[in-house]
């Protein structure tokens, strides 16, 4: 035990004394994204200016930089200069920052246009409205975040993640079905752990933050390149590895579990690797009296920039994904969220994707980038109920068995064009290629047809199939003034499922005012299939199986959207949005009924029984979204967002109803402080905490009498969504320490994040419990701390 308390002792000691980090990465031009050669980088605040020039393919170093927080200045002649503040410099890693220079709009010659927050603009600048960026440092900082992203895009406006057990994301009232993953440029399955088919969340995301660059978050009207999505889109890439030092972290955590990351440089191209492996800590301590069903989850994933070679720049990248749970039945506690006391289930799911990345400059404004590559989506549900439990009869029979399995082909190409100052071009083309196979025989709310005592075991799916979504687009970006900026192009789609072709068109103004005032308005339509748990399910007509929704049209929604962005000085910034969705063409069963296909994605699984469907549904998603956010400077940073919102949708029978996804609202209030410590201020004791208030969800409430008689839950279907759950409330706090050791590379880092830290009893769901022949009421995760320790070296 006296060891265990002197280790972080001897930590301090030895980090009391200089050190110095390095700061370094890339300059590109904004509009060809190719580096930039002779740019100027300089350190800023210290005694003496020092600075240093980008080489020919726009990357710099800047060595001997003190420890803490640093701010550079970058210039180059005819190009307007950015100031980047606040790089955490520390003695365990480089620092790695990336630029992209817009060019100045008229005559070469010094700009004094300076931006001091980039962040403030997404990665991709061919988007108008509706964009957050975000990096590794914001997945890590935030409190309660879990280092997940789906819990990291929670706290931007508009968003809401109100369930604890899950990371899906309802963007602006729009199901979580209807958001798009894509990683370097390509689509890939839901990258989570726990997962089911057709869904876009799961427990715990296997995207590891550690190995992310800053990426995009988008919320409505998307560019013309992004498709088959009407909510959002994750729009994810990967960092390369160290290019010039071999580089290794060791990180334990409560969520995050055991993980130990390497990277480093590779051959005479100027190539890096990049490799990352985690593995659930709770699954490795067998469950250590935390839950009941221990849940076991590993991925590993990796980046290889091959650098540059006379083809081009060839990179390879992946994740691999496995998870697994069992909820038996004689472990059952009364707060277990999926289990059932007389029921044993074994729940499993599988992720991956391997891609090759080639990218060929063609001059000095062009550049072909294309990706190929194969993923899969794997998840298996077995189901058994004891049947008279703990009688002398008692037995034990198969009642639910899934086994559903997605792989993909995917071939991606565009072309970016830099025609001028004014004028930049980007015109390609995405081809998938689905094979599909799902089984799902189910008892649940079936008759006894057989006589055997038993509700019959009826296959609701049993398809092997195959598909091809090809998706064309074009966009432009034409700067009309130094402060006008338009950007509009066309998306296609077209599947061979259903012999689908739409063009949707897409545009975005932004307008400047001065330095600090901005204006944006942006357009889109956007089409998305019906989930495939849908579409592939079986009907008996005549005694055949059929699949009576496989030929159902895309749902439609266009997307209005008007915003306006206030720097306010001092790293300090406002903005607002008012947007309106018309969603039409959802599913709706073809007599008058509740249902809307729009209502899919509130949990793992989707309705079994909504059969020959129709394309005559309609929705809408409207409100108002604020932001207040002080970018971390002086020590602290701050965030506030509040969405107000209003979700609806009309099934069959013509009444509009709330839809499952209308909180009403959603406000978040994030801060963090940090205070330096030790002989030369360079340790730092950091402080972080959230809270979150939202609107309940809408539910459809239970019939006790008709479920007590059919002795399954029953709904009350001509109420649908007509009851809320109580509002959800959660504070989380988090405190660490970030040590720099001396003379060595090598950083430590300790933190807890005490997670709902009210107990706050925040209701998960309402639900027929068949053994109590009663509604009971099951309430989320109360307090929990999560610890975690992280090593670089």
């Amino acid at each position: 035990m006296k060891s265990f308390l002197l280790f972080p002792l001897l930590i301090i000691y030895g980090s009391l004394s200089a050190q110095t980090g390095i700061i370094k990465g890339q300059i590109k031009d904004a509009q060809s994204e190719i580096g930039l050669i002779g740019v100027t980088i300089e350190l800023l605040g210290q005694e003496i200016t020092t600075g240093v020039v980008s080489d020919d393919g726009g990357y710099f170093r800047l060595e001997n930089v003190p420890i803490g927080r640093q701010s550079i200045r970058v210039t180059y002649l005819g190009f307007e200069s950015v100031t980047l503040p606040n790089i955490d410099v520390t003695s365990g890693k480089d620092a790695v920052v990336d630029v992209k220079l817009k060019e100045s709009f008229g005559e070469l010659g010094e700009v004094v246009v300076t931006s001091e927050t980039p962040k403030d603009m997404s990665i991709n600048r061919l988007t108008s409205v509706s964009a957050v960026q975000f990096g590794m440092e914001e997945t890590q900082r935030y409190a309660g975040g879990r280092s997940d992203i789906g819990r990291l895009a929670s706290n931007f406006a508009g968003v809401s993640t109100p369930d604890d057990s899950r990371n899906d994301i309802v963007v602006r009232g729009n199901s979580p079905v209807g958001l798009l993953y894509r990683l370097e440029g390509i689509p890939i399955p839901n990258p989570n752990h726990f997962t089911s088919a057709g869904t876009a969340g799961g427990a715990v995301s296997s995207v590891n933050p550690n190995l992310l660059k800053n990426s995009d978050f988008l919320t409505s009207a998307f560019p013309s390149e992004y498709g088959n999505a009407i909510g959002g889109v994750f729009d994810l890439g990967f960092r390369t590895g160290n290019k010039d030092d071999y580089e290794f972290s060791a990180q334990l955590g409560a969520f995050t579990g055991v993980e130990a990351l390497a990277e480093g440089p590779l051959g005479k191209n100027n190539g890096s690797f990049l490799i990352g492996a985690r593995y659930s800590l709770i699954g490795l301590l067998g469950g250590a009296g935390i839950t009941s069903a221990t849940p076991n989850y590993s991925d590993i994933s990796l980046n290889v920039d091959l650098g540059d070679t006379d083809w081009g720049r060839f990179s390879v990248f992946g994740i691999l994904g496995s998870s697994s749970i069992d909820f038996l039945g004689e472990e059952f506690e009364e707060e277990d969220l999926f289990s059932s006391e007389d029921e044993d289930m074994f729940v499993s799911s599988d992720f991956g994707v391997f891609g090759i990345k080639h990218r060929l400059n063609l001059g000095k404004s062009t550049y072909l980038q294309s990706v190929v590559s194969t993923s899969f989506s794997n998840d298996g549900i077995e189901s058994h109920r004891y049947i008279n439990l703990n009688e002398s009869d008692e037995r034990r029979l198969l009642y639910t068995e899934a086994d559903n399995s997605e792989n993909r082909y995917t071939f991606s190409s565009y072309l970016n064009s830099k025609i001028n100052s004014k004028t930049t071009l980007r015109t390609g083309i995405l081809m998938e290629n689905f094979n599909v196979k799902s089984i799902l025989r189910d008892r649940d709310e079936q008759p006894d047809n057989d006589g055997d005592g038993d509700p019959d075991l009826f296959t609701f799916r049993d398809i092997d199939d195959g598909f091809s979504i090809i998706q064309p687009f074009v966009q432009t970006q034409y700067r009309v003034t130094e402060n006008l900026t338009l950007n509009a192009g066309l998306h296609g789609q077209f599947s061979n499922l259903n012999n689908q072709f739409v063009v949707e068109p897409r545009a975005g103004l932004k307008y400047q005012v001065g330095q600090n005032h901005t204006f944006s308005l942006g357009y889109g339509i956007h089409h998305q299939p019906v989930s495939l748990p849908v579409l592939f399910l079986n009907e008996s007509v005549d005694g055949e199986l059929v699949q009576t929704n496989r030929d159902l049209d895309f749902v439609r929604s266009d997307h209005y959207v008007l915003g306006y962005d206030l720097l306010m000085g001092s790293g300090w910034r406002a903005k607002a949005e008012i947007y309106y969705q018309n969603i039409s063409n959802a599913a709706v069963e073809a007599f008058p009924s509740s249902y809307s296909s729009l209502t899919e994605g509130a949990d793992f699984s989707f309705d079994n029984d909504r059969v020959s469907l129709e394309n005559t549904g309609t929705g809408f998603n409207q409100g108002i979204e604020l932001t207040l956010e002080k970018f971390f400077s002086d020590g602290y940073y701050g965030l506030l967002t509040a969405s107000f919102f209003e979700s609806k949708y009309e099934g069959s029978d013509g009444i509009e109803r709330n839809s499952p996804f209308n909180n009403g609202y959603v406000t978040n209030l994030l801060g963090g402080r940090e205070f330096k410590i030790g002989k030369n201020q360079q340790n730092v004791l950091f402080v972080d905490t959230r809270m979150s208030l939202a609107g309940g969800r809408y539910y459809t409430p239970v019939d006790l009498t008709a479920s007590q008689e059919a002795g399954y839950e029953v709904l009350q279907e001509n109420l649908a969504y007509s009851q809320q759950y109580d509002d959800y409330f959660r504070w989380d706090v988090k405190v660490g320490l970030k040590l720099n050791v001396l003379h060595k590379k090598q950083s430590h880092h300790f933190y807890v994040d005490f997670q709902n830290v009210t107990n706050k009893e925040n209701v998960f769901e309402r639900r027929y419990n068949r053994l109590t022949n009663q509604v009971n009421q099951v309430n989320q995760m109360g307090f929990f701390p999560d610890l975690g320790y992280r090593f670089q070296f």
